[in-house]
This record gives structure tokens, C-alpha cells and sequence, in this order.
């Protein structure tokens, strides 16, 4: 029985352990994502300044 317990223990504390690991790299890959999208919108903004620029 108590080796029993040990392992739904450890299972579960694996879980919670899991758990945060995702909750720490989806994080990242948010905040990664928003960090690019914003770049690519600056790079978009600056480039559409420049060509009207030449035009005119």
C-alpha cells in the first residue's frame, strides 16, 4: 500500500512539475511571438514610410 502511495506521489508532483514547465514555455513562446509580430509591423510601417518618401 505504501509503495503504492509513493507512486501516485510521484505521479502526481510529476504532473505539477510538468504543469508549470509548459506554463513557462508557452510563456516564452508568447511573449516570442509578440516581440516578432511587433518587429514585423515596424519593419512593414518603415518600409511603407521609405517607398512614399521616394515618391515624392
Amino acid at each position: 500500500m505504501g509503495r503504492i502511495l509513493l507512486i501516485v506521489a510521484a505521479v502526481v508532483l510529476a504532473f505539477f512539475l510538468l504543469g508549470s514547465l509548459m506554463g513557462i514555455i508557452f510563456g516564452l513562446l508568447k511573449w516570442a511571438l509578440i516581440i516578432g509580430l511587433v518587429a514585423v509591423v515596424v519593419m512593414f510601417v518603415a518600409r511603407l514610410f521609405r517607398s512614399s518618401h521616394v515618391r515624392d
